[in-house]
């Protein structure tokens, strides 16, 4: 019953909440100790988190700054470091005296960043005047590589000029100092001293040939620029440019002036297709004058046309006609068949060779060695080399330096060409011995005459002034080449160049008229006119060639075009040279414009005519 009592009895609404106080009080408790737990863990992790960052951003700092600060350096210099080239001096050409031949003045080339300079279209008309050009040009040339890097937008201004442009300050502009190549002689060396594309490397004449010698090295310096590309400061220079070394030529401007201005006005005169002069030292084998007709401008390339760039002197060749017998009596006094006072019957004015001819301009009739040269006759030096054979002929022509180079290393020089054959017609030992059948070039008969100056002695030829004269070699008889000389004075004195006599200086020298070549042979009535001599006859100083091609009208012998040209700048540059007059001087002179014009040289009008 009390248990009874016990089970049915019910729990009052007192006793409950009093129960229920207690489990929520040990609820709370827990609550309490979970929420500061989870408090707790919050902030170690975030402690945590806070420390690991901390940790990784050090290490970068350390890793960026330390470790791999090249990285960001590098970065950095690829959006305001540049390097400059800083452009190198080329090498002054000078004179034998020191006078300038080529130089190079500073100049400013202006650049323009396409993309930047796109988008400052309102600044292109102040840009465009300050360039000197028109505003469609610009616009037009900006607009075509607004996708590129890099243009020019004009080259070698004066650094005035480029200074008015870079005042204006236009986005994208830039500019670079460089240098431009002037030549104060202009067309009077033109030929010989060549010049420089606009980026100053050689192209021509000595400027191609010494272009490694004349070229300096660039330097290169590196500058700050900010982000419109404009400077904003020289960092430093990192290496010095070095200039090129200068190169002193052998040749006299004073005599080139001369040379030129005669050749130049034989040239109008004569209207002539072209011409060409060369003077050599006898005694050094320098060069003192080298000169051509048509020249150019090399400061002024607007109009400049290939042929006249021609150096004819070393590369054009030609038949040098009877320039070349007194080569063929050389050989036939080394020889020893003939001596200087031997007669040859040149009657009755030609020379029959099967069914060719040789003929004179009339019958000299049975006359001595020197008086074949005085009157150059074609049928007395074709008898003499028939005589002897080709090969003694072509073997001094060798030793004189025929048909092989000068050694001048001058860009195209041409070697010339010398004929050998297993077998040899009669009419082809003829002609060759009054200059038919070879080619030689100017440059290579005018060395040839240096041997006769000079005794029998050859010297290779320079175009640069020789500190030390070459001992030289000899290749011919000194009596023979003393006989020689002798000869040609009497070619200048009563026989076909009597127009190279001088006041006051004995010359000698021999003539030359030979027909042009053409595709099918020899061209009718066209000609070329030379004289090649020595002055003073009896001490050489200078072998001078003058060559006058293709003159029109009837005056075309080479004693009425080309050796007036030769007494002119011979009489010049005696006295430019202070050369001494003999006692006696030359009472001959006064008469050598007596010269009658009906003289021939030789018989003109065909080398091989047939009988």
């Amino acid at each position: 019953m009390t248990q009874g009592r016990a089970q049915g009895q019910k729990v009052s609404p007192r006793n409950r909440s009093a129960a229920e106080s207690k489990a929520g009080k040990g609820t709370a408790w827990i609550g309490r100790v979970v929420n500061s737990l989870t408090r707790k863990w919050r902030l170690k992790m975030l402690q945590s988190v806070l420390l690991v960052a901390g940790l990784a951003i050090g290490y970068r700092i350390v890793d960026l700054q330390l470790l791999d600060r090249h990285f960001l350096q590098n970065e950095g210099d690829k959006r305001s470091v540049r390097y400059e080239s800083v452009a190198a001096h080329r090498g002054v050409i000078f004179d034998r005296n020191g006078d300038p031949l080529a130089v190079s003045t500073p100049v400013v080339t202006i650049w323009a960043d396409p993309e930047v300079l796109y988008q400052a279209s309102d600044r292109w008309q102040d840009l465009a005047k300050a360039l000197g050009v028109s505003h469609k040009w610009l616009s037009d040339r900006v607009q075509a590589a607004k996708t590129r890097d890099f243009i020019y937008l004009k080259r070698q201004l004066t650094p005035e000029q480029g200074a008015t442009v870079m005042a204006l300050r236009v986005p994208g502009v830039g500019a670079i100092n460089e240098h431009r190549r002037y030549y104060p002689a202009a067309e009077v060396t033109a030929h010989l001293v060549g010049f420089t594309n606009i980026d100053e490397s050689g192209q021509e004449g000595l400027e191609l040939a010494y272009n490694d010698w004349l070229s300096g090295e660039p330097g290169q310096r590196r500058v700050l620029k900010d982000r419109k590309g404009q400077l904003a400061r020289q960092a430093e220079l990192m290496k010095s440019a070095s200039p090129g070394k200068e190169l002193m030529l052998s040749i006299d401007l004073r005599l080139q002036y001369m040379a030129y201005r005669e050749l130049k006005k034989a040239v109008e005169q004569h209207k002539a297709k072209a011409g060409s002069l060369i003077m050599l030292d006898v005694k050094t084998g320098e060069v003192l004058a080298m000169v051509n007709q048509p020249a150019y401008n090399p400061n002024n390339r607007a109009d400049m046309q290939a042929h006249k760039m021609r150096n004819r002197v070393v590369t054009d060749m030609v038949e040098p006609g009877s320039t070349m017998k007194p080569f063929a009596v050389a050989a036939a006094l080394e020889s020893g068949q003939f001596h200087k006072d031997s007669v040859i019957n040149t009657a009755p004015g030609y020379l029959r060779l099967g069914r060719d001819q040789v003929k004179d301009n009339r019958n000299h009739g049975a006359i001595d060695v020197t008086t074949v040269l005085r009157q150059s006759s074609n049928v007395g030096v074709s008898k003499m080399v028939l005589a002897i054979g080709p090969d003694k002929m072509l073997d001094l022509l060798q030793r004189v330096g025929l048909g092989q180079s000068t050694g001048t290393g001058f860009p195209g020089e041409n070697p010339g060409y010398l004929p050998y054959r297993d077998r040899w017609s009669d009419i082809e030992i003829a002609t060759l011995s009054f200059g038919y059948g070879l080619t030689v070039t100017p440059l290579q008969l005018a060395q040839a005459y240096t041997v006769l100056g000079s005794g029998g002695m050859m010297r290779p030829v320079s175009l640069i002034k020789r500190d030390v004269v070459p001992d030289g070699v000899r290749v011919m008889d000194q009596q023979v080449a003393d006989d020689l000389r002798k000869m040609l004075r009497e070619v200048v004195h009563g026989g076909t160049g009597g127009r190279a006599m001088i006041d006051a200086f004995e010359v000698g020298g021999k003539t030359g008229t030979a027909r042009k070549v053409g595709p099918n042979g020899y061209i009718k009535d066209r000609y070329i006119g030379m004289f090649a001599g020595l002055a003073p006859i009896d001490n050489p100083r200078f072998a001078m060639v003058v060559i006058i091609d293709d003159p029109s009208g009837k005056n075309y012998y080479g004693g009425l075009i080309a050796a007036p040209v030769f007494s002119k700048v011979a009489a010049g540059a005696l006295r430019m040279l202070g050369v001494e007059p003999g006692e006696l001087g030359n009472p001959g002179a006064d008469r050598r414009m007596a010269f009658n014009p009906h003289d021939r040289d030789e018989q003109i009008s065909t080398p091989l005519e047939e009988g």
